[in-house]
């Protein structure tokens, strides 16, 4: 289906107020049209030369004042409910992508930048919304009036009539040739908006590192050459659209007048019958409400043409298969985890798990140990369905995974990850992340079990801190205990611990290794960890080696084999001693 039908389908949604305003509309055409047909009788009847009536010329002043004043109510109406409609058509749109990105797999936005995405929910959105708002209104508008006017014409005088259509197909041609140029300046434009968008975000997000690597010189060059590139496609639409605005019509205005005064003064010396003062009055007149929605029309082809390419960009993301998200309550599940001979590839063929096995039951606490890029935060993904295997199964109490919806599945687990992302609220809010089950009751005795207490005693507004974007005000530590209280306040089975404790001191450390033993009673935990002193209690350590599980055993089995992982702990063991020791 094209973009400009599914965008008349959404439209369709809100039918009610948008015919309303069209109704309102036409009547407001028909009383602002019918003032020619009126000044023409009074003209032709009440006015000869010489002699003037002046109590029809008084009638006639009210006559135009009354209609005036109907034209100006119905288009008051006609502007409130075209713009409610509008207004309420993009307001779906918005809910609907928005809505549709919290379904989609994690990795479309693995292969998207986050500036885009924003783009494609506000700039994109509000282009469409000015198609409905601008363009779709402007264009009724003209329309109707058009149509208006032709039926004036063709019952003052139908040959003249038939010579005005000349100009519609006129006007087609040019909107098809303009069209056909314009797409395509207007796709790359939306593009290069996106892409300053996504470096603007980028820039935001990473601005610690482009100030302490002296990069701001870089970053405002890469952004002014995209920026010079925006502007290159700008100049071309302007140029195409300077010339299909004002100077096209008024050509053609002045082409129908020529021939309107040719065709009245070869008719009035051939018959020798001249034409009313009335009928010459309102010829003029509707030639004149002619041109003005002509003109109207192609000025909105610009805007009609970047509302139509936005809104293809639009209805890209919503044509991205996604997955409904389910708000069912599932059964809370042991958290008996089964890997079984599991092959994953983010890239087809190129594989960073391959062949994994291991089983982790109810109450286990299980470490993933090795060097980066061993295929650790892979398996927690495929725990978490954020991504599913090529090959093999994985078993929660003997269930697949796979034929369970992914929300389902989630329900059940807690993550903390190594940059825990905080969102702007409170610290109340981000324990809770507004979950109505999660009291305030619940979400401190979350953040004591976790030892949080000791590292936010500080704040002044407790739980109730205001926390901005990120949580960039507060500690690494005190982020980190957050999203662990936070993991903790959702009761999971399964919890994940990824580099949990990789960006934090070591007394913040010890905090949360005291808590640990609290924590793992009743579910199974899962530990992602560099540090391998915060392993030694877990019951079985799988050590990870380019997506094979190499070795795996109790801390001291492991150190007692003299492998890969009594390597990594002497390595860890003589670097903290040289550190201790200076």
């Amino acid at each position: 289906m094209s973009t400009s039908k599914r965008l008349a389908k959404y439209a369709l949604y809100f039918k009610r107020p948008i015919f309303l305003g069209l109704f309102f509309l036409t009547g407001a055409v028909i009383a602002e049209l019918s003032g020619p047909f009126i000044a023409k009788h009074f003209i032709d009847n009440h006015m000869t030369i010489g002699n003037i009536e002046v109590k029809p010329i008084a009638w006639l002043l009210c006559i135009y004042l009354i209609l005036a004043m109907v034209t100006a109510v119905l288009r008051y109406f006609m502007f409130l409910y075209l713009q409610m409609g509008a207004n309420r058509v993009v307001q779906k749109l918005r809910q609907d992508v928005f809505g549709h990105i919290q379904t989609l797999p994690i990795q479309y936005f693995d292969n998207l930048p986050g500036g885009k995405v924003v783009a494609r929910v506000t700039n994109d959105t509000e282009a469409v919304r000015n198609l409905y708002v601008q363009v779709l209104s402007n264009m009724a508008i003209s329309l109707i009036s058009i149509v208006g006017v032709y039926i004036a014409l063709f019952i003052l005088n139908w040959k003249m009539a038939v010579i005005a259509l000349v100009m519609l197909p006129i006007v087609y041609l040019w909107m098809i040739l303009y069209r056909k140029y314009a797409a395509e300046y207007n796709g790359v434009i939306r593009t290069k908006i996106a892409d300053l968008n996504a470096m603007i975000n980028e820039s935001i997000q990473g601005m610690g590192i482009i100030q302490a690597f002296r990069r701001e010189k870089q970053m405002t060059e890469e952004f002014d050459k995209m920026n010079e590139e925006h502007y290159d496609f700008q100049r071309k639409l302007l140029f195409l659209d300077s010339a299909t605005s004002f100077n096209l019509v008024n050509t053609i205005r002045l082409i129908m007048f020529a021939i309107f005064i040719l065709y009245f003064g070869t008719r009035s010396i051939s018959t020798g019958t001249f034409v009313t003062a009335g009928t010459l009055y309102a010829f003029v007149d509707y030639l004149t409400k002619l041109f003005n929605p002509i003109t109207t029309i192609v000025n909105q082809f610009s805007q009609l043409e970047r509302s139509l390419v936005a809104g293809s960009r639009v209805f890209e993301v919503l044509d991205i298969t996604g997955e409904k998200v389910l708000q069912g309550i599932m059964p809370r599940y042991e958290g008996h985890v089964v890997f079984k001979d599991v092959s994953f590839a983010y890239k087809e063929n190129d594989y960073v798990l391959k062949n994994i096995s291991f089983e982790a039951k109810r109450g286990e606490t299980v470490a993933l140990v090795g060097h980066t890029g061993s295929g650790k935060s892979s398996i927690m993904n495929l725990l978490f369905r954020f991504y599913d295997p090529q090959k093999g199964k994985i078993y929660i109490d003997g269930v697949d995974i796979t034929s369970v919806p992914r929300q389902a599945i989630r329900q059940h687990m807690g993550i903390v990850l190594q940059d825990p992302y905080l969102f702007t609220g409170t610290v109340f809010s981000n324990v809770s992340l507004n979950e109505p089950g999660i009291t305030r009751e619940k979400a401190e005795k979350a953040l004591k079990a976790v030892g949080a207490e000791q590292v936010l005693g500080d704040l002044e507004k407790g739980i109730d801190e205001p926390v901005v974007e990120k949580g960039s005000t507060l500690s690494s530590g005190q982020r980190q205990l957050i999203s662990f209280a936070r993991a903790l306040a959702f009761d999971p089975a399964i919890l994940i611990l990824d580099e949990a404790t990789s960006n934090i001191d070591t007394e913040t450390e010890e905090i949360i290794q005291n808590a640990m033993d609290v924590l793992k009673k009743g579910r199974t935990t899962f530990i992602i960890a560099h540090r391998l002193s915060t392993v030694k209690k877990a019951d079985r350590i799988l050590v990870l080696d380019r997506g094979i599980i190499k070795e795996q055993g109790t801390h001291d089995e492991l150190l007692e084999l003299g492998g890969i992982y009594d390597q990594m702990y002497q390595m860890q063991a003589k670097s903290l001693n040289r550190k201790l020791s200076v």
